[in-house]
């Protein structure tokens, strides 16, 4: 017989929860400490667990496991699960931005790769989505984060292929695999003032040890970053998660042109 190990607790919020049995779940979890992680909640949906309650998206919890070593790299038994405290979810129009920044992590993060910082970004970009007037700067800021977390967003503040630092006043455009480039057409929508990309690097970066290392930022200056080019990014972002997703379309986006179109 297999021997329980335990895990330390960490920082979470779900994902995405189905049904495992009648009275079971199975649950997708990003936690601070373990990075994107399935666990099974035995009991959960019975009236008296007091998992049931708490099992909710876009609340911050702390969350404990025990795993049997057989099956560590697989699905984790989550032992305790608790409410850590803040606002309450504000849903409405939040609702489904909230759920589309779940459908990236489920999507692009691979299981047990601790990103903190990326769980940081997303709960400040949680927050944000209250206020309706920094929702599209949030998503925006979010999206560049996880990028970059994963190694596809390039230093912005340069040109990729020479190193040529941005010029303000020019325009560029931002490929898959080109990186930063000058724009062939400077009308182009979706292309980006370079005085825009060094704002955005500046935010998205820091110096330090005689070089510089990327860090996770305070959202706040990436939103505020992002705002005098709302609509060429929302082109330029969606094209390089549309290129590292693949082919299939996300459904939470999907489900956002139908609500638009009806």
């Amino acid at each position: 017989m297999a021997r329980a190990a335990s895990r330390p607790s960490s920082a979470a919020f779900v994902l995405h929860s189905h049904d495992w049995s009648e009275s079971s779940l199975i649950l997708d979890l990003f936690t601070r400490d373990h990075g994107r992680v399935v666990a099974v909640a035995k009991g959960a949906k019975r009236p008296y667990s007091q998992l049931r309650p708490v099992l909710m998206p876009f609340q911050r919890l702390h969350v404990g496991f025990g795993v049997k070593r057989s099956e560590e790299a697989e699905v984790w038994l989550l032992r305790q699960a608790e409410w850590a405290g803040g606002p309450a979810w504000p849903g409405g129009a939040a609702l489904l931005p909230g759920f589309y920044l779940n459908e990236l992590l489920m999507r692009l993060l691979a299981r047990h790769d601790p990103h903190p910082g990326l769980f940081d970004a997303y709960a400040q970009t949680l927050s944000a989505l209250a206020d309706p007037s920094l929702l599209q700067a949030a998503l925006r800021g979010f999206e560049m984060v996880l990028l970059r977390q994963l190694g596809h967003l390039p230093d912005l503040s340069q040109v990729t292929v020479d190193g040529q630092s941005v010029a303000p006043g020019q325009r560029y455009e931002l490929h898959p695999e080109l990186g930063v480039s000058r724009a062939r057409q400077p009308d182009d929508a979706a292309a980006l003032d370079g005085a825009v990309l060094h704002q955005l690097e500046a935010a998205l970066s820091t110096e330090g040890g005689g070089g510089r290392t990327i860090l996770v930022p305070a959202m706040p200056p990436l939103m505020a970053a992002c705002i005098p080019a709302l609509s060429e990014l929302k082109t330029v972002l969606r094209a390089l998660l549309h290129y590292h997703l693949g082919s299939h379309t996300l459904r939470t986006r999907q489900l956002m042109m139908e609500l638009q179109q009806a």
